[in-house]
């Protein structure tokens, strides 16, 4: 078995220059604030999105997809797009990095979630800028190591699983992910990426619209039905909204689409909507 290099992961197919310019991060020696400030920039330069996948668009998640449609677009992806960029990133800075596929909410589920494990100074660092509402920087891999952020406490837990190796992601307590230490290959990821791109019925971004992103002042998320707002210090705030305004809020969020692609995902929105009032034998509501 060899070790998986760089190349193996067609890492020189991402544009690292066009992505520290895109973050406002300078190159510098490889080290804890620098992976602080990394982490950081990327989670509110780059939305959360699975639009492409609803539009049954997505065009890959090789690096050579990910440089134009992430850094060349800003459009925003998921974890697969997410966690690649800055990996290759952070290797080009001299990081060690390890790729790790995890399981989202229940242990049951599929590894269909894709984080980072960093090397920095003799330790190792969870890196996790694909998951919508996580950490904003670096957390140790370590038992019980935290994270203290305005949106939540995160705590790594270690379990051992049929011999292997696992990491526990709680946020205020609740489940996150739990991350596996079983090698990764390219080809894991892009399998990942087919189920949760193409399963009907096991991939919720195939029955949802999911849109995030950190903002200045706090987080919003956006759903095809509502508007999720978080800001430090204040009450979370939701409201109401129908499939228009569900794509303009994701537009709002930099999520970069063609007028030709916003018709289309309102179609996909307006119908989930009167699928949903024709099933509780509601009047129709606003389009």
């Amino acid at each position: 078995m060899h070790d998986l290099t760089s190349a193996s992961w067609e890492t020189e197919d991402i544009d690292v220059d066009a992505y520290l310019h895109r973050l406002g991060v300078e190159r510098d020696a490889p080290g804890l604030d620098l992976l602080e400030r990394i982490h950081a920039a990327h989670v509110r330069a780059f939305p959360f999105s699975n639009v492409d996948v609803l539009l049954r668009q997505h065009p890959g998640v090789a690096p050579a997809a990910i440089t134009e449609k992430l850094v060349r677009r800003g459009r925003g992806g998921y974890c697969f797009e997410h966690a690649q960029l800055m990996a290759a990133a952070l290797e080009d800075l001299g990081y060690p990095v390890t790729r790790r596929l995890g399981r989202v909410h229940a242990p049951e589920n599929g590894r269909t979630h894709l984080t980072l494990h960093v090397g920095v100074e003799g330790r190792t660092y969870l890196a996790d800028p694909g998951f919508g509402l996580s950490i904003t920087g670096p957390l140790e891999v370590a038992d019980g190591a935290e994270r203290h952020e305005w949106t939540g406490v995160y705590r790594l837990e270690r379990q051992s699983i049929d011999g292997v190796e696992h990491w526990l992601l709680r946020r205020n307590g609740e489940f996150a992910h739990l991350t596996d230490t079983l090698r990764v290959v390219p080809r894991d990821v892009r399998s990942a990426h087919l189920t949760t791109s193409t399963d009907a019925f096991g991939s919720t971004f195939l029955r949802r619209l999911v849109v995030s992103r950190f903002t200045e002042d706090g987080h919003v998320t956006i759903t095809e039905s509502t508007r999720t707002t978080r800001r430090p210090g204040r009450d979370t705030v939701q409201e109401r909204l129908g499939p228009r305004e569900a794509v303009d809020a994701a537009r709002a969020l930099d999520v970069d689409l063609s007028d030709a692609e916003a018709e289309r995902l309102h179609a996909i929105l307006a119908g989930w909507q009167q699928d949903r009032e024709a099933a509780a034998g509601a009047p129709a509501a606003r389009q």
